[in-house]
C-alpha cells in the first residue's frame, strides 16, 4: 500500500511558518502543503509550496474550505497578535473534526538592565509612552499606528514593512523588514534621539535587536502583552511542529 499524503493547511505569515513550510516541502511525499496568507502585507516572503492569499470568510468559510479541500490537519503559525485568525481556526477545526496544531514562538524575557513597561493594549501603550518621553520609536506594524494620532506634541518614528495609512502629526516613517542588527538599531535610535520604544511582544530574533539596543542606551520599552489565544496543542519551533505532525500521522 502506498504512502498516504497528509493534506496540510499552514496558516502562515511568520518566519517560523516559512521555515516549517520548507521542512514539509522536503517531505513532499508525506505532506501536500497549502500556505495561507491574509494578504495584509505587500510582496510577502513565501515558501516554495502552494500559496493561498486572502481571507476565508470567518469560521463558516474556513470550515467549508477544510471540507472542500479535504484538509487533514491545520497548523496555525500566524503572528502572535493574529488572535482572531487563531480563534477562527480553532472553531472551524472543532466543527469539522480536523486536528489543529499551533506553532507559537515564545515571547521575550526581560533581562537585567531592561526598563520594560508591560501594558494590555496599544491604547494603554500610547498613554504610557507619552508619559515616559516625547520621541517615540513605534515598532508595532502599520495597522494600529492610528492609536497614537492623539499625540500632537510627540515625535513618532514609525517602522513597518508597508506604509501606514494613518500617522501622528509629528512623525517619520522608515520602511524596513527584519532581521535587524544591534548596531543598526543603535544608529537609528541615536539619529532620531529616541527616548521611548513601543513594541508588541512578538518574540523571536528578527526584531529583538531593538531590545538589546534599548538596554545599552538605558531607554524604557513599552511592551504590549499578547492577546489570549485558544488552548490547543502547541509547539514553539518548526522542528517540534514536524514531530507533532508525524505523531498525528502515526496515530491516524
Amino acid at each position: 500500500m502506498g504512502r498516504v499524503t497528509t493534506r496540510t493547511l499552514l496558516l502562515g505569515g511568520t518566519g517560523e511558518a516559512r521555515h516549517l513550510a520548507g521542512l514539509l516541502a522536503e517531505r513532499s511525499r508525506s505532506y501536500a502543503v497549502t500556505y495561507s496568507l491574509a494578504g495584509v502585507t505587500s510582496a510577502p516572503r513565501v515558501p516554495d509550496v502552494d500559496v493561498r492569499v486572502g481571507g476565508f470568510g470567518g469560521v463558516a468559510g474556513l470550515a467549508a474550505y477544510l471540507r472542500a479541500e479535504r484538509v487533514d490537519v491545520v497548523v496555525d503559525a500566524t503572528h502572535p497578535y493574529a488572535a482572531r485568525m487563531s480563534e477562527h481556526a480553532a472553531q472551524a477545526c472543532s466543527q469539522v473534526g480536523v486536528p489543529l496544531v499551533a506553532l507559537r514562538r515564545p515571547g521575550w524575557q526581560e533581562q537585567d538592565g531592561d526598563d520594560w513597561h508591560r501594558v494590555p493594549t496599544l491604547e494603554d501603550a500610547a498613554h504610557v509612552a507619552a508619559y515616559l518621553g516625547r520621541r517615540l520609536f513605534l515598532t508595532i506594524g502599520r495597522q494600529e499606528v492610528g492609536e497614537f494620532t492623539f499625540l500632537h506634541d510627540t515625535f513618532c518614528l514609525v517602522r513597518s514593512v508597508d506604509a501606514p495609512e494613518v500617522l501622528p502629526a509629528y512623525s517619520h516613517v522608515v520602511l524596513a523588514r527584519g532581521p535587524f542588527t544591534v548596531e543598526g538599531e543603535l544608529e537609528l535610535l541615536r539619529e532620531h534621539a529616541i527616548d521611548v520604544i513601543v513594541s508588541k511582544d512578538s518574540g523571536g530574533t528578527a526584531t529583538a535587536a531593538k531590545l538589546e539596543a534599548a538596554r545599552a542606551l538605558g531607554l524604557p520599552v513599552v511592551l504590549v502583552d499578547r492577546p489570549a489565544v485558544p488552548d490547543v496543542p502547541t509547539v514553539e519551533d518548526p522542528e517540534a511542529a514536524v514531530a507533532m505532525l508525524e505523531s498525528l500521522g502515526s496515530l491516524g
